[in-house]
């Protein structure tokens, strides 16, 4: 008679079969530079991976897995050893055989329990069926009353939704008005921005600012400053009038003041006077009335040319102050 699981005999320990294979395919995969494998052993350990990584085949097969483990093992000594090709192949088609049937025992049984599952849940809604049947006629005699007592409140809402009708009558002629209100009011904002684009339009122009992948930039010269000084010109300040006034009327928009410099001296001096030339011409708008969170310097000293600083026309191209403005919502790209 085969004995229970639970009984006294004592049992050899056996190792799990996931724990076999997955030596087996480790060892295989330390082997595979040592030699060139034949093709059915390669697929004897493509099939036991597949069959490691499916949860039915290692939930429901482990026996079958095991033995496929073994098989497998078996080949991969074959080889280690150096048997003929032959035997290797053998070895490598008794695994796959093997790990095919722990792949059909577990897809089998994976069946059956789904089965066996489908079967129970047929009982319960059979059951279901049944209790929902004697709760349908108990509701349809409850629903016979509740139809009287609607047949009355019908009655009343009619008379309700003849109001109601009324009222939305009135409510629709109060929207119609708004609406033509609004399409009025529409038109009016539509004209006004149309309006404001052409201003702003122009007022960008007059500050010759160009649009560059930083956005628009207002390129300033030399004529600000005399050479080697952070003070600005007299009558420098009114180049500027016409900045602060934009900035004023768009308090939106954000402006970032770039000071940059020639090659002449010594590098840190130029970064310096570029630094204080940014802050000078900051200080003008601000004089003018520029709010200061609109506003920030940078000094960039000689480390960003626009022409070479081999000529003069090159070196007083490099010697400038951008004015790089913000987009509507206040962004300012940086360097």
């Amino acid at each position: 008679m085969q004995r229970k699981p639970n009984d006294s005999t004592p049992r050899t320990l056996r190792p799990a079969p996931t724990l076999i294979a997955l030596a087996v395919l480790a060892l295989a995969s330390a082997c595979s530079t040592v030699s060139d494998d034949t093709v059915l052993l390669s697929q004897a350990r493509s099939e036991q991976r597949a069959a490691l990584a499916d949860a039915d085949t290692q939930a429901l097969a482990p026996n079958e897995l095991r033995l496929a483990g073994e098989a497998l093992a078996q080949a991969e000594a074959a080889r280690q050893r150096g048997d003929s090709l032959v035997e290797v192949d053998q070895l490598a088609y008794i695994a796959r055989q093997r790990t095919g049937i722990a792949r059909e025992t577990g897809a089998r049984k994976a069946a059956e329990a789904r089965i066996a599952q489908a079967g129970a849940e047929t009982d319960r809604m059979r059951l279901a069926a049944r209790t929902r049947q004697a709760d349908s006629a108990t509701a349809a005699a409850a629903v016979a009353t509740q139809e009287a007592a609607a047949s009355q409140r019908d009655a009343a809402s009619s008379q309700r939704d003849a109001a109601a009708s009324q009222r939305q009558a009135e409510a629709a002629q109060r929207q119609a008005a708004t609406s033509q209100r609004n399409a009025n009011l529409s038109q009016q904002q539509a004209g006004d921005a149309e309006r404001r684009n052409a201003l702003l339009a122009t007022q960008l122009r007059e500050l010759n600012a160009q649009q560059t992948e930083r956005g628009l930039v207002i390129t300033l010269g030399d004529v600000l400053f005399d050479t080697g000084r952070a003070r600005l010109r007299p009558g420098a300040a009114q180049n500027l009038q016409r900045l602060g006034s934009f900035l004023k009327e768009y308090p939106q928009r954000k402006a970032l003041i770039e000071g940059h410099t020639d090659s002449v001296g010594a590098e840190l001096m130029n970064q310096t006077l570029s630094a204080e030339r940014a802050q000078t011409v900051m200080g003008s708008l601000l004089a003018m009335g520029v709010a200061r969170e609109q506003l920030a310097a940078q000094g960039y000293g000689e480390g960003s040319p626009v022409a070479g600083n081999d000529s003069a026309a090159g070196r007083q191209a490099n010697r400038r102050v951008e004015i790089v403005l913000s987009d509507e919502s206040g962004a300012v790209k940086g360097r």
